[in-house]
């Protein structure tokens, strides 16, 4: 199958296949970008937890120390670190978990782009084969062409329905693991704002005069 073969398919798809090139691109350019993003992400709240498990809840100043503070789990320490020190549980809670619902669109940017290319990518294919199909049995029209020709035309109107099958399962491979590193790292960031609740509630809601939350977190930790 040389190059030439493969442009007269795309044109006796109705152009269909060209789509198909554009939609396996958006789909690649989705999943590498989603894919370092939340990994890097990922990598960076599981450094977090284990900061606050070793720790006690010690954080280096109130400057996350690089790329961490670049993370949505990020934003939690900078609530924490803005309350008042006569914040109670309750209040600190909801504010932690506002700031959580604010950061959960950073998380699936873009992931409708690939859940489209999934449904689209099919029904294009079938779409492409139709017309394929349609200008196979038209040769039959012609005397002088032979039911080779016709049945070859309709295998090759199927490669359009194979091609949209096959970026379909692709996506849907990579769609399905990078939700579940969505859910994970939405555990994470509620596993933080257990840890930071918890942390502050054993002074019982009460911080000692001049500090912060985050200042009362650190002194307990070099305590």
């Amino acid at each position: 199958m040389n190059i030439n073969h493969i442009f007269a398919l795309a044109n006796e798809s109705g152009g269909t296949l060209y789509l198909m090139v554009l939609l396996l691109l958006v789909a690649l350019t989705v999943i590498i970008e989603r894919s370092r993003y939340l990994s890097n992400m990922l990598e960076g709240g599981t450094e977090l937890i284990k900061m606050l498990k070793e720790g006690e809840g010690k954080i280096s100043g109130l400057i996350l120390p690089g790329k961490l503070a670049q993370l949505p789990h990020a934003r939690l320490f900078e609530i924490l670190s803005a309350e008042a020190t006569s914040v109670d549980r309750a209040s600190l809670d909801g504010h932690l978990e506002e700031a959580i619902m604010h950061e959960v669109p950073t998380l699936d940017h873009s992931l409708w782009m690939l859940d489209t290319v999934i449904t689209l990518a099919p029904l294009l294919g079938l779409f492409g084969t139709i017309i394929g199909m349609f200008n196979a049995f038209h040769a039959l029209g012609d005397v002088a062409n032979d039911a080779t020709q016709v049945t070859g035309g309709i295998a090759e109107a199927l490669i359009a329905t194979a091609s949209g099958l096959f970026i379909a399962m692709i996506g849907l491979v990579f769609f399905n693991a990078l939700y579940t590193r969505v859910r994970v790292i939405m555990h994470q960031l509620e596993t933080i704002k257990i840890m930071l609740l918890n942390r502050y509630e054993q002074f019982d809601g009460k911080l000692p005069s001049g500090q912060g939350a985050i200042g009362v977190i650190r002194a307990q930790a070099r305590g």
